[in-house]
């Protein structure tokens, strides 16, 4: 989908930053939404967007199982 989204999860990476995954939700709502930066008007719906998106990114990571033993998920 987003050629610039890394796979966030082991064992591509060691550690997951909350840098890492704040950048992949912002480049999935840049992509989605066809906005590299929203207008003024579109703002908190943008920021909204990239907050929902980096929560469930961590649920997920969090809740992963990789091969075999629980994936340790992002560092907070």
């Amino acid at each position: 989908m987003c050629r610039s989204i890394k796979t966030l999860r082991e064992p591509y990476v060691a550690e997951v930053t909350p840098a890492d995954v704040d950048a992949a939700a912002l480049q999935y709502v840049r992509k989605i939404s066809g906005f590299r930066k929203p207008a003024a008007h579109n703002a908190a719906a943008f920021g909204a967007a990239v907050t929902a998106v980096a929560a469930a990114t961590r649920t997920l990571l969090e809740q992963l199982e990789v091969r075999g033993g629980r994936s340790t998920g992002p560092t907070r």
